[in-house]
């Protein structure tokens, strides 16, 4: 690990801790805690080409930048996590009336979410300090990612899902030979009670806006953005300032996102951050309502949408998800499972399968343009954060069945478009 991993900074009351002082929130407050790394150090050792320029086409390019040693298991799924590619979608660009419209899709992980990022830094972390078993609460895709990163590495998981988790979700988490515990309640429940287990036997607690190592992870998705953007745009790079939309429900994503920028900037090697804009579902708003309220009071609410993976009463990284939009410029957009499904439906014709979690961020996208919360000259890059292949029920509520029809070609000249 060396020394760039200094230690933890609260979020709320900015104390300061040693790496070994503390595991997961400030024991004053609660309040989340950022990884603090040594940047004189990085900046003395480390230049932004040399990063640019390495052959290691996952997320583990920017282990220079993150707070865990070189992990197991080169050549295995853990290996593959990140370097997501990043599409030109030009027909919905053209149909929103944009000048230029990107979508980054994360489906491509090797459990075919966002979340892989997390869980393969924290697997790592627990590899380094010999945790027997590391746990989770999910509402599926988290614990999918943290089961397969695990299975990569043979480390053992324990998964507390919500009894009403999608069927492909739950079916990832056995195949991948995860011990899985399916909680008679909702996520927050779930959540509460693999925090309790996890003390009541020592195992590892991977849980979002708990373990600082998850949006560590996150992050790397932000640093892929800068190195695309600069790609992208050549020596003008961030003369541009790039728009981002997310998806958000417990809040860990965009805060991870904020991280990475923050980080870069704090390196000097990012002048402008990007523009970040969270979406929620109307159901399940409870970071919106406070940043519509200027405040960083989350207020619980009663969680219901048809996006399983933000569907969160109570998020957990609430106050730094406010801070991601505000302090960038960006804002909040809250969208209705009509228009998470709509959206669904659009991204597929541009070959993007999402999620309903996944397809928030372009709804949110759409609602934002009809808004005029943004101009259609800017740049603007989607995070898709999941495969549709996680939740098909939903998937067919946005476009409908199929028609039957006798094996005869009169009866495909009937239906035929």
């Amino acid at each position: 690990m060396g020394d760039k991993f200094i230690g933890y900074q609260c979020s709320l009351c900015g104390t300061l801790y040693g790496r070994d002082e503390v595991i997961y929130t400030c024991p004053k407050d609660s309040g989340n805690l950022d990884i603090v790394l040594d940047y004189q150090s990085i900046r003395e050792k480390l230049r932004p080409e040399d990063v640019r320029q390495s052959n290691e086409m996952s997320l583990w390019r920017y282990l220079p930048l993150l707070p865990v040693a070189h992990p197991d298991g080169p050549g295995t799924p853990l290996w593959a996590a990140g370097w997501t590619p990043i599409f030109h979608t030009d027909r919905l660009a053209v149909e929103l009336g944009m000048r230029s419209l990107w979508v980054k899709d994360e489906s491509r992980n090797p459990s075919a979410s966002f979340k892989d990022r997390a869980s393969a830094v924290v697997v790592a972390r627990a590899r380094e300090i010999g945790a027997e078993i590391v746990v989770t609460a999910s509402t599926g895709n988290a614990g999918a990612a943290l089961a397969g990163m695990a299975a990569a590495v043979g480390q053992r998981a324990v998964i507390f899902a919500p009894r009403t988790a999608p069927p492909a979700k739950i079916a990832q988490l056995l195949i991948y030979g995860a011990q899985v515990l399916l909680v008679d309640g909702n996520y927050d429940a779930a959540f509460d009670l693999s925090i309790q287990a996890a003390e009541e036997f020592g195992w590892y607690c991977r849980n979002t806006g708990f373990n600082p190592f998850t949006a560590e992870g996150k992050k790397t998705a932000a640093l892929e953005i800068w190195e695309w953007w600069v790609r992208e745009s050549g020596p003008a790079a961030w003369d541009t300032r790039l728009t981002v939309f997310v998806s958000v429900g417990d809040g860990n994503i965009i805060s991870g996102l904020h991280k990475g920028f923050k980080d870069l900037h704090r390196l000097g090697w990012l002048e402008q951050i990007p523009r970040i804009f969270g979406v929620q579902a109307e159901g399940s708003a409870a970071i919106a309502n406070a940043y519509f309220h200027g405040s960083e009071t989350i207020t619980p609410v009663s969680a219901k949408t048809i996006a399983d993976s933000i569907s969160v009463d109570l998020p957990r990284d609430g106050v730094r998800a406010v801070r991601a939009a505000r302090e960038t410029g960006g804002g909040y957009v809250v969208v209705s499972d009509e228009e998470i499904l709509a959206a669904i439906a659009h991204l597929g014709k541009v070959g993007i399968f999402a999620e309903p979690a996944g397809a928030t961020s372009y709804a949110g996208l759409v609602k934002a343009l009809r808004s005029n919360l943004i101009d259609r000259q800017m740049p603007v890059l989607v995070l898709n954060t999941g495969s549709g292949l996680k939740d098909v029920r939903a998937a067919m509520q946005a476009v409908g069945e199929a028609p039957v029809i006798e094996p005869t070609l009169q009866a495909v000249k009937r239906v035929i478009k």
